[in-house]
């Protein structure tokens, strides 16, 4: 089925190869089995092929469908945080670093994302072991140790360890050790940065 009101033109494309490659639009038509008058509306943009008709054109010509659509690649997001610019909050004694975050592109926060580090001296936690909240989390222990009280039970977490866990039952880690306890976390959807600024 052809359209018009083309959206994607590549047509000039299609026959810049043609022509490099010294191939006629006869040849080209024959060999794709379609009507060499189609091959020149497609190389004009003024109408689009079929998939079947565009897959026949590009084997003829022997080109990747990736060249044919490169300028139409969306362009993906990427987010850098300099550590010069981190965002920091301090909730009591603990401390959280803001590393990264992602946010849904339909605005559904339900969907965002955000990773942290977190710092716990000595003998503080963050938490609560009388309520939790909507989301899950997941953890990495980078230095000292401590425990993650879950629902009323205790999980020893120690340097190299990982945890992931549904954040709406009641939890809280603790830092046991002697030394501060440092961890990489992640939280869908976030509570510290992106929603808090």
């Amino acid at each position: 089925m052809l359209n018009s009101g083309i959206k994607y033109p590549f047509g000039k494309r299609i026959r810049k190869i043609r022509e490099k490659k010294k191939l006629t639009l006869k040849t080209v038509a024959s060999s794709a089995g379609v009507s060499e008058s189609l091959i020149s509306q497609i190389e004009r943009d003024k109408v689009s092929p079929s998939i079947d008709t565009l897959f026949g054109i590009v084997d003829v010509l022997d080109i990747d469908l990736e060249y044919i659509f490169k300028d139409f690649k969306k362009k993906r997001m990427v987010n850098i945080v300099k550590s010069a610019q981190r965002n920091i909050r301090t909730i009591g004694d603990i401390t959280y670093h803001q590393l990264s975050s992602i946010s849904s592109p339909e605005g559904d926060k339900t969907k965002d994302v955000e990773a942290y580090l977190i710092e716990i001296p000595a003998d503080n936690e963050k938490g609560s072991s009388e309520y939790g909240h909507a989301g899950k989390e997941m953890g990495f222990i980078l230095e000292g140790s401590g425990i993650l009280e879950y629902g009323g039970v205790n999980y020893k977490l120690e340097k190299g360890d990982s945890v992931s866990f549904e954040s709406d039952i009641p939890h809280k880690l603790k830092n046991n050790g002697s030394e501060t306890l440092k961890a990489f976390w992640v939280t869908t959807p976030p509570r510290l940065f992106i929603h808090n600024t």
